[in-house]
């Protein structure tokens, strides 16, 4: 019944108010049928969502994962201290995505930023102007704090699976005379597959839903660069009080996140389901 009221009702209440043109106020009356669907797809600042949204993700699995992969090798070794490193990266996640925005508006603020005075300091001059008043730099400037956010969340996914993988297989590859390379290459990255898996579908899962940073940070500025759908979405129906076409917007992010959600199943993580019920089917 929760799930009912909460999640269904309104994806079936966008859907409906998505074909009317409806300012929010009164009832909607206005039918217009997909018209709505067809704007989306011919507007501008839409389609410049989609592509700033395939970049985020394109630069998220690039980047981001193989570094949190990388720290959480790291952070698998016997070092001096490594509980404490595991916490410090991991503290940023903690962190509101809103709270995060409002750091580093201050860090990279072109004028007495934390950033620009080590930039400063440096002897250059990387952020001479504001990076996210830069059409050319807001996008890439954005990724790069939705990373400082969340590669510690990604680190430890990783660092839980590695540590579920038995030290005996390591053990026996090197006795074999495998490498670190080898061990990692031909042991452990088979092993963290599923981690892997499921790390990529939350990554490209945050991607198309991104909203509280970027409105926090750019409000999608300047001109459209840093805009997501879901900025799109709030801009139209709570500035502009375009309802029916904000609910199009969502419906159509709905049903990206959807579609990727269902072919990521059928064909990526089908095996890793299969062999959990495998399991618990053994166990019973």
């Amino acid at each position: 019944m929760l799930f009912l009221l909460l999640v269904i009702t309104p994806i079936v209440v966008a859907g409906y108010v998505s074909m009317y043109k409806w300012n929010g106020f009164n009832l909607p009356e206005n039918f217009v049928g997909l018209d709505n669907f067809t704007r989306a797809f011919q507007d501008p600042t839409f389609l410049g969502d989609l592509w700033h949204t395939l970049v985020l993700i394109t630069l998220s699995l690039v980047i981001q994962l193989p570094v949190s992969l990388a720290l959480a090798m790291l952070l698998n070794q016997k070092l001096k201290g490594r509980s404490i490193y595991r916490v410090i990266f991991f503290a940023p996640y903690v962190l509101s995505e809103v709270t995060t925005a409002v750091l580093f508006t201050l860090v990279l603020s072109p004028n007495r930023g934390l950033g620009q005075q080590i930039a400063g300091w440096l002897g250059i001059d990387a952020l001479d102007g504001a990076v996210f008043a830069d059409p050319d730099t807001v996008l890439y400037a954005l990724f790069f704090v939705i990373s400082w956010k969340y590669f510690g969340f990604h680190m430890i996914l990783y660092l839980a699976g590695r540590q579920g993988i038995p030290a005996e297989l390591t053990e026996a590859a090197t006795t074999d005379g495998a490498g670190p390379w080898q061990v990692f290459r031909h042991v452990t990255l088979p092993l963290l597959g599923p981690t892997i898996r499921i790390s990529v579908f939350l990554s490209v899962i945050g991607s198309i839903q991104l909203f509280d940073m970027v409105w926090v940070l750019t409000g999608g500025g300047p001109i459209h660069a840093s805009e997501t759908m879901a900025v799109t979405m709030f801009d139209r129906g709570f500035r502009r009080f375009e309802v029916g076409y904000a609910s199009a917007i969502s419906i159509v992010m709905f049903l990206i996140s959807l579609v990727f959600a269902l072919f990521y199943q059928r064909y990526v993580l089908r095996r890793d389901t299969e062999g959990a019920l495998t399991t618990l089917g053994d166990q019973r």
